[in-house]
């Protein structure tokens, strides 16, 4: 996967609704500064100029469906309602890559938002981290609070750490795939499953581990020593959206294989990623709390103590929601 350009955005699902993309590392999903020369939002307006909106903050509109010409008459411009902007989902880290879904309308976005808020979405990430890690599979449950310590407030840390404040239950599984050396170090890939959704959650289980994610400048090694990668060195690899009406489903290229980074030099196969995809794709997706099955329920459970029940939606969590949601009718800068 090459730098992100404005020209060069990946799309891996789109329909109706949803739109998936392969987001590349080091790209912020949006950004008010003007010094942000490259966003998700950029590349977004660039490829699908139809349905940019400059009247909002997220720049887009529903794009018309079926298009001019397919099944339909195209509509008269003079005569048709503007339709919602898009919206993002879900977030991914300025550093890391992959699969990040956009909503195309706000029943959309509601939907997806309940998924979330259940905990039915299904995510796995690929990940370079530091050594060799001997257990072939684990699940991890450091509780995950937020760094009061000056200077690190910006950061995350696990239960028991000096100024940990209010950390809460976190939960990740992590399967081996191949044991090697990055630039002549030992590392290890693996395959990450969050079943919670905590700030910067898989990087902080894994430094808790003593195997941070290469590349990882604010939890890997020692000040200096995390340089030498070009990104860090964590993607998103599939995302899996059980919305009442859609299965939004994505699978990502791998990035990490030697034809695409010569430093990575893998020598040990412990788990063929290939088999982990069809366990992932197989899995039963949770029900939703309220009505039925999804529209995706397959019969093969994910191996691994399976997803914690949902919290009571708090007032806050409410409030958030609405306030979410409200800003599809908001002006710039509003």
């Amino acid at each position: 996967m090459e730098p992100g350009s404005v020209e060069n955005l990946c799309v891996v699902y789109r329909s109706r609704d949803f739109l998936v993309v392969n987001k590349h590392w080091d790209v912020r999903i949006d950004s008010k500064a003007w010094r942000e020369t490259l966003t998700l939002q950029k590349q977004l307006r660039h490829r699908f100029p139809e349905l940019a909106d400059p009247d909002t903050y997220y720049g887009f509109r529903y794009p018309q469906w079926p298009p001019p010409g397919v099944g339909e008459a195209a509509p008269n411009p003079a005569t048709t309602e503007p339709q919602p902007h898009a919206r993002f989902c879900h977030q991914l880290d300025f550093s890391t890559s992959g699969a990040l879904c956009v909503a195309l309308n706000k029943a959309a976005a509601g939907s997806a938002y309940r998924c979330f808020k259940d905990r039915r979405v299904t995510k796995a990430y690929l990940a370079l981290v530091r050594g060799h890690v001997q257990e072939s599979r684990m699940t991890i449950s450091y509780s995950i609070g937020k760094n009061s310590t000056e200077g690190w407030t910006h950061t995350m840390c696990i239960e028991g750490t000096q100024g940990c404040e209010n950390p809460k239950p976190s939960l990740t599984e992590l399967v081996v795939l191949e044991h090697g050396l990055y630039a002549g170090d030992p590392v290890s890939k693996v395959l990450l499953q969050p079943l919670t959704g905590r700030t910067h959650q898989l990087r902080v289980h894994c430094r808790a581990l003593g195997h941070p994610i290469v590349g990882d400048l604010t939890y890997g090694q020692a000040s200096g020593q995390e340089d030498q990668p070009f990104r860090m060195m964590l993607h998103a690899f599939y995302l899996r959206i059980p919305t009442s009406t859609e299965c939004v489903e994505a699978c990502t290229p791998d990035p990490f294989v030697p034809s695409l980074d010569a430093c990575w030099s893998p020598h040990t196969l412990l788990q063929p990623l290939d088999e982990l995809v069809q366990v992932l794709r197989a899995a039963p997706d949770p029900e939703p709390s309220e009505g039925g099955p999804g529209p995706c329920s397959p019969c093969t459970p994910l191996p691994g103590p399976g997803r914690p029940p949902p919290p009571p939606e708090t007032e806050v969590q409410r409030a958030s929601c609405l306030q979410w949601l409200s800003e599809w009718t908001l002006e710039p800068d509003n």
